[in-house]
C-alpha cells in the first residue's frame, strides 16, 4: 500500500499529482493509475466555494475538502495550505489538523497573508526569518517524519534567482523536506534549485501561467521530484459543463450533448454502485431473518 509521497516517488520520477477538486476526481485518477494526487488552495476556493483565490478560504473549508476526498480515495495526498492559515505559531495546529485529516503533506508558501495566484503581478513575500519560522512550527507539530512539509517560494518573480535561491537554502535548514519554486520560466532553474538546496524540487506545471508545459522527461533531467497539475482536469471539467448549459439552455435538450457525457453504467462501476447495494441488501435481509426468527420463538 502506498501510505506517503516518499513511498509513491519510489514508484515513478518524478511523481505526477493531478489536481483533484472532489472526490469523484480523486476516484478517476486513482483509477486511471497515478500514484498521488494533489488538492490546489485554488481549487478549494473556486470548485467549493466559487471564489478567487485571494486567501478569503478557510483551514475549515480546506480540511472538509481533504476529508471528502480521503474518505474514498487511499492515495497520498499533498494538500495547498496556502500561508498556513495565521501567524507562524498558530501553523502547528495547521498541520496537525491537516494529518488528522489524512493528507500525506502539505506546502506552504511565503507570500503576505493576503496572498494572490503565484502567476500574476503585484505579490508580496515576507521576510525569509518568518518565512522559516513558519516551516519551523510545522516542522515541530508533524507526527513523523513521513509527513512531509514543502516550502513554496513566490520570491523569483519579485526578487530575482540568486535571492530566491538562498531563500530556499534558509527554508531547507528551517525544516523543509522539498522546494516548491512557484513561477519559473526555464528548466535551468530547476537545476540550480536542486544543486542549491540538495533536496526535492517541484514543479507546477498549470496551463495558461509563466511556466511553460514541459514533459515528465524534460523535468526529470532538470532535476525534478514531483510535479502538480493544479487545475488542468478543472478546467476542462468547466468548460465541458458551459459546453452541456449551453446546449440544454439554447436547444431544449441534452440530446447533442451524450457523446461527450460518462454513461450511467460508467459512473456506477466506478462508485461501486451495485456492491453497496449489494452490501445494504445484504444487512437488510439478515435483519429480516433474524425478527422473522425472534417472533417465531414468542
Amino acid at each position: 500500500m502506498i501510505s506517503s509521497l516518499r513511498d509513491a516517488m519510489a514508484l515513478e520520477s518524478p511523481l505526477q499529482l493531478p489536481g483533484v477538486v472532489n472526490a469523484y476526481a480523486a476516484i478517476t485518477a486513482q483509477r486511471l493509475g497515478f500514484n498521488a494526487v494533489y488538492l490546489s488552495g485554488s481549487g478549494v476556493a473556486t470548485a467549493s466555494y466559487g471564489l478567487p483565490d485571494l486567501g478569503i478560504t478557510s483551514l475549515a473549508d480546506v480540511l472538509e475538502d481533504v476529508r471528502r476526498i480521503t474518505s474514498v480515495c487511499d492515495l497520498p495526498m499533498l494538500v495547498d495550505c496556502d500561508t498556513g492559515w495565521g501567524a507562524a505559531p498558530s501553523i502547528a495546529r495547521t498541520v496537525q489538523q491537516m494529518q488528522r485529516a489524512g493528507a500525506a503533506a502539505i506546502h506552504i508558501e511565503d507570500q503576505v497573508q493576503n496572498k494572490r495566484c503565484g502567476h500574476l503581478e503585484g505579490k508580496r513575500v515576507v521576510e525569509t526569518t518568518e518565512m522559516c519560522d513558519r516551516l519551523a512550527f510545522a516542522k515541530d507539530a508533524r507526527a513523523g517524519d513521513d509527513f512531509m512539509i514543502i516550502a513554496r517560494t513566490d520570491a523569483l518573480a519579485i526578487e530575482g534567482l540568486d535571492a530566491t535561491l538562498s531563500r530556499s537554502a534558509a527554508y531547507v535548514a528551517a525544516g523543509a523536506d522539498a522546494i516548491f519554486a512557484e513561477a519559473v520560466t526555464s528548466l535551468e532553474q530547476y537545476q540550480q534549485f536542486a544543486d542549491a538546496c540538495k533536496v526535492l524540487i517541484l514543479a507546477n506545471i498549470t496551463e495558461f501561467g509563466k511556466t511553460p508545459l514541459w514533459t515528465v522527461d524534460e523535468l526529470r533531467d532538470a532535476g525534478v521530484s514531483l510535479v502538480i497539475y493544479p487545475l488542468s482536469a478543472f478546467r476542462a471539467m468547466a468548460k465541458a459543463a458551459e459546453s452541456v448549459y449551453r446546449e440544454v439552455r439554447e436547444r431544449g435538450t441534452q440530446r447533442g450533448a451524450l457523446d461527450a457525457m460518462e454513461t450511467r453504467d460508467d459512473l456506477y462501476r466506478h462508485i461501486g454502485y451495485a456492491d453497496a447495494q449489494a452490501r445494504i441488501d445484504a444487512v437488510l435481509e439478515r435483519g429480516s431473518q433474524m425478527r422473522s426468527t425472534d417472533e417465531e420463538v414468542s
